[in-house]
């Protein structure tokens, strides 16, 4: 049987599970899980005191993944947990969580805002902007799945 996958999307497959395998190194590497390593980036992008809803909606992670991590960064002595209006939760960093992220996310920051300083302004803004058309592209096709 012959499977109709094309050359393009073959590479662009490559290319997607290499990023993912790497930021699963990182993860390793730094001895955090990957959940607990997408939490803390996370953190970083929404800024401390954020809505465990708003880490799932930027992380693409499953709620229950996200809750479970935060439990045990919790008990960890790193995160604790406010309540909010209704049934909210804000995620607060201890100063151990701040520690650890400035001893273990900032560097990965660093160093992908270093890759994208790397490129030329046109090839980082043609990145992003395929990026996103793509991602918009599939998602329309995608709608017409029955």
């Amino acid at each position: 049987m012959d499977f109709p996958i094309g050359q393009k999307l073959k590479e662009y497959n490559r290319i997607y599970k290499e990023m993912d395998n790497l930021y699963h190194d990182i993860a390793r590497k730094l001895k955090l899980s990957d959940s607990a390593f997408d939490i803390l980036y996370s953190i970083c992008e929404l800024g401390d005191g954020c809505l465990q809803k708003d880490i799932c909606s930027i992380s693409f992670i499953s709620k229950q993944t996200i809750n479970s991590s935060i439990r045990n960064l919790e008990k960890e002595g790193y995160l604790h947990l406010k309540h909010g209006r209704g049934r909210t939760m804000h995620i607060l960093l201890t100063d151990a969580g701040k520690e650890l992220i400035r001893q273990k996310i900032f560097p990965v920051l660093e160093i992908e805002n270093q890759t994208f300083d790397d490129m030329s302004e046109s090839e980082s803004a043609e990145l992003l902007r395929l990026s996103r058309k793509y991602m918009s592209i599939l998602r329309k096709n995608i709608g017409l799945l029955s």
